[in-house]
Parts: structure tokens; C-alpha cells; sequence
């Protein structure tokens, strides 16, 4: 009798399993098919939530209008003043939808992330302007961006955090490793300079041209493998000296009130946040384009010199979201956050973007060198020296952040009335004649 039961319990036992399993596939497809029909919405919200995170962005409105003027070709003050507007937004897009990516890609990766897309409004602008061989306006706009992330950017740091503190310290470890490296990338375009001109003196200069690409060339190589070692040094070998940067104290400690930040709510998940980055820099490729396009009418039209256009307008464009970054955390008390975005950046330009422009040029057969003249070299070694001077004693106030912010003042006067057609050759023979 008990094995008649237990025969007649098999079919039943298999029917409950079968019955489960059609449970578990159904609830699985249905699971699937709400995904897919909940698509559009969460699209919508991450959309909106990504939108109201920042009031600039109320300046993608731009963004259309840029692109409509550029395709129907309207007048080139109106192109490059909506592209120039529109490109704001979108850099502050870029930089978040970078930051949230890099979050979720650990440390090393993230690190490399932040390299590669932290100054991309710069890169890609630069490589539409090499596409179009206007080799002085790549070279403007990374020096620019240089100069306006030590001097601009860190200015309004020490400013804005000087008027809320009486005095902000920082790391000297790592300030003065930034200041190494950018010593490092100031020489790296004093020499080109200096062997220019020597080469300008001895009598025959029929390689002259070759010389300097040739120089330019491998230095750029070893200023790429300098980037590699520092990004290794920075997150890997001697991470904990860039500890305190990475992780800002907060709270009222004597009160026993949090240890550390709390840890940052995310918006987008990785897929979102790689599907923002194409987009924002597909639409930041296309409003570039047009930009730089509009150089050329822009300077016969207001006299302006593309080495101005390059130098000054395009860098506060490309650097606005690090900017607002930067000064907020200062005004927070978080200086050694603050220099890090601010000289980390131009590090990122010196021995990561001009390097790789460079090779990409040789890629191209676009002569694009290193060798900068001899008047943006010494503007760039000055205000190197002007912020090491500044930060090597590890304190700030307001004081020093006016001396940065009147020297950048004082090279943007320089650079306004720097004429784009400077004959180095004929000054340095005027010289020898002399």
C-alpha cells in the first residue's frame, strides 16, 4: 500500500515542479516585459533628474540653436556666440556624466576615465581645429587652459575660500608634486623654443622645421609615459599621500558628529552614464565644428587674434564645470580638493592633451609641434613659478588669490593686443643686428 502512495505521489511531486517552473519563467518574461515598458519613463526621469542637477543648464536651449545657425550658415558672429554659450552646458554635462562613470569603474580605472574625458571639451575642440590646420589655435587653447586653470580657477579658489576663512591649508606632498610635474611640462616647451631659435642662428637652416617635429615628436612620447607613471603613482604605489584629496574630512569632529563625507548618491547607472557621454560628445563634436569654423570671420570682423580667441575665450568655456567645481569645494574648506581639480587639470593638458594632439598630428601629417613662441613659453614659465611660490608654503588667503587672479588679468591684456603673425626669425636677426 505505502508503495502504490509513493508511486502516485511521483506524478504529483513532478506536476508541482513543472507548475514552479512555468511559475518562475512566467514571472521572469513579466519581469522583463515591466522593464522594457518602464523604459521610456525611467529615461525620462534620469533625463530630468540629470537637467535640474545644475541651473546652467538652462543654457542648452543653445545647444539647437548653435547647431541650426552653423548648418544653415547664418552670420558668423551669431555662430560662434550661440556655439560658444552652448558649449557651457554641455561641458558641465560631459564632466558630470564622467564623474558618475568613472564611480562606478574603481579607482585605477575611474583615474583613467577622468584623464581622458575630464578635459575633452578642450580635446575635441583642439582636434577639429588640427583637422583644419590651425595649428596656432591648438596651441592657444592648451596653453590656454593651462594658464586658466593655475591662474583663473585657483584664484577664485583662494578668493572665494580666503573671504570665508582667514586661512585654508593644503597638502604641500601633493602640491608639490603637481608643481614638479608642471615644471616638468614648462620645460618641455622652453626647449623646442630655445632650440628654434638657435637653429634660426646657424647657417644652414634647411632642417630646421624637420628638427623641431622631430624633437617634438619624442618629447611628446615621454611626456605620455610621465602621465602614465604619475597616474600610477597618484592611485596605485603612493595613493596615500593623495588620501586626504580623495577623502575630505567633514562634520564637527570635536562635537563627534561623522567621521568622513557621506558617501554621494548617484543618478545614472554605468549604461546611462555611457549613453550620456556619447551623446553630449557627439553634440559637443558638432558645436565645435562650428565654432571654430567662425574663427576666421570672427577675427576679420572684430580684429580679435585667434592666439586671444584660443587663449582666452575657449579655455573659460572648456574649464566652466571644473571651474564651478573647484570654487565650490574651496568655499567648503576643501582646499586640497579644490587644487587637486584645479592644477590636476592643467597637468592633464601639459603631459596628456598637447602630447597626444602632437602625435596625432604625425598621425595626420599636420605639423604640430611643441614649439609655442618664445612670448607664450615665458607666459606660461612665469605663472608656473608665480604658483609655485604660492603654494609651496601649504596655506592660502585672499591676498594670493587676487596676485593670481591680476596676473591672469594682466597675460589676457598681454595676449589681447599679441598680434597672430609674429615673425620670430625677423626678431631674433633685429636682435643680432642690434
Amino acid at each position: 500500500m505505502s508503495g502504490l502512495d509513493i508511486t502516485n505521489s511521483l506524478p504529483e511531486a513532478d506536476e508541482r515542479e513543472a507548475l514552479i517552473g512555468d511559475s518562475r519563467r512566467n514571472s521572469t518574461q513579466h519581469k522583463r516585459e515591466q522593464h522594457w515598458s518602464n523604459w521610456p519613463a525611467q529615461a525620462v526621469r534620469l533625463t530630468w533628474a540629470t537637467l535640474a542637477r545644475d541651473y546652467v543648464n538652462i543654457l542648452l536651449v543653445f545647444v539647437p540653436l548653435g547647431i541650426i545657425a552653423g548648418a544653415l550658415k547664418w552670420d558668423s558672429t551669431a555662430v560662434f556666440v550661440l556655439n560658444f554659450l552652448a558649449i557651457v552646458p554641455l561641458a558641465s554635462l560631459l564632466s558630470f556624466a564622467t564623474e558618475e562613470l568613472a564611480a562606478t569603474l574603481g579607482q585605477a580605472l575611474g583615474g583613467l576615465m577622468n584623464a581622458t574625458f575630464g578635459n575633452a571639451v578642450e580635446l575635441i575642440v583642439s582636434i577639429v581645429a588640427l583637422k583644419d590646420h590651425q595649428i596656432r589655435v591648438v596651441q592657444a587653447s592648451m596653453l590656454g587652459s593651462i594658464l586658466s586653470n593655475i591662474l583663473l580657477v585657483l584664484g577664485c579658489c583662494f578668493l572665494v575660500g580666503g573671504l570665508r576663512f582667514p586661512e585654508q591649508s593644503f597638502n604641500t606632498t601633493v602640491a608639490s608634486t603637481m608643481s614638479s610635474l608642471m615644471t616638468v611640462s614648462t620645460a618641455s616647451l622652453i626647449i623646442p623654443a630655445t632650440l628654434y631659435a638657435s637653429l634660426s642662428s646657424a647657417k644652414d637652416t634647411s632642417h630646421k622645421t624637420e628638427d623641431i617635429l622631430f624633437l617634438s615628436h619624442w618629447t611628446a612620447i615621454i611626456l605620455l609615459v610621465l602621465y602614465v607613471i604619475y597616474l600610477f603613482f597618484q592611485l596605485r604605489s603612493h595613493a596615500h599621500f593623495f588620501e586626504e584629496v580623495n577623502n575630505e574630512p567633514t562634520g564637527d569632529l570635536e562635537n563627534g558628529e561623522g567621521e568622513g563625507e557621506p558617501e554621494e548618491e548617484h543618478i545614472l547607472n554605468p549604461v546611462a552614464a555611457s549613453v550620456a557621454l556619447v551623446v553630449v560628445t557627439i553634440l559637443v563634436a558638432l558645436c565645435a565644428d562650428y565654432l571654430v569654423g567662425s574663427i576666421d570671420s570672427i577675427v576679420e570682423k572684430t580684429g580679435m587674434s585667434r592666439t586671444f580667441i584660443g587663449l582666452i575665450l575657449i579655455p573659460i568655456v572648456g574649464n566652466a564645470a571644473e571651474h564651478v567645481t573647484a570654487v565650490v569645494v574651496a568655499y567648503k574648506g576643501k582646499m586640497d580638493l579644490a587644487i587637486g581639480v584645479a592644477i590636476g587639470s592643467s597637468l592633464q593638458i601639459a603631459l596628456f592633451v598637447t602630447p597626444f594632439l602632437v602625435i596625432l598630428g604625425w598621425i595626420m601629417n599636420v605639423e604640430m609641434t611643441l614649439h609655442f613662441h618664445i612670448f607664450e613659453t615665458v607666459a606660461f614659465f612665469i605663472s608656473g613659478l608665480v604658483v609655485t611660490f604660492l603654494i609651496q608654503d601649504g596655506k592660502s588667503n585672499y591676498l594670493e588669490g587676487c596676485m593670481c587672479l591680476g596676473m591672469y588679468l594682466i597675460l589676457a591684456l598681454a595676449f589681447y593686443v599679441y598680434p597672430d603673425s609674429v615673425d620670430e626669425d625677423a626678431l631674433f636677426h633685429a636682435a643680432k643686428l642690434r
